[in-house]
């Protein structure tokens, strides 16, 4: 039977996350009369929080891509991670605050995708990035941007059964 706080963890994800659909494959990859296998919301929640790096994939100002991995943390429903403000990622979500996140796995794959909004640090984010990384944001001796994705979109699946358990949350 699971503990008090894990089913009151359990019944916040499930207040969340809104209906899963199934991820648009090519025809050629999922074959007829394949059923999907939605993942649950918390599979994508475990993933977000214990991942170390978060690749931020933003847009420069003459429309290539840049991807960078970033010290993150999943708190309270967004992505939360930090740069120099003179960095790459910067002037990108300067010019363009649309972004896609993903994790460092290709087997168990998260990917988000949003509007950036620049966050003020407060004690809740400095606890949680010295609580996973051993270190305040509070104390980095230089400059630092925060940033917030609370995701649009959230597209989830396991590569070794992809064709059925690819599962694909919309926000509003």
């Amino acid at each position: 039977m699971p503990s008090k706080s894990a089913a009151r963890k359990e019944a916040r994800v499930k207040q969340i996350a809104p209906k899963p659909t199934t991820v648009q494959m090519p025809a050629g990859y999922v074959p007829k009369g394949t059923k999907p296998k939605f993942l649950p919301w918390n599979w994508v929640i475990e993933r977000l929080e214990r991942s170390h790096n978060y690749w931020i994939c933003s847009t420069r100002p003459d429309g290539r891509p840049h991807a960078a991995p970033v010290w993150g943390v999943w708190h309270e429903g967004a992505v939360i991670f930090s740069t120099d403000p003179s960095s790459r990622k910067a002037q990108n979500l300067a010019a363009n605050p649309a972004v896609t996140i993903h994790l460092e796995s290709g087997d168990e794959v998260v990917i988000l995708e949003g509007l950036i909004d620049k966050t003020k640090l407060n004690s809740r984010i400095d606890d949680a990035y010295n609580a996973k990384y051993k270190m305040r944001l509070s104390d980095f001796p230089g400059p630092v941007s925060i940033y917030s994705l609370r995701p649009k979109k959230v597209m989830a699946w396991r590569e070794k059964d992809f064709v059925t358990s690819a599962t694909k949350w919309q926000f509003t």
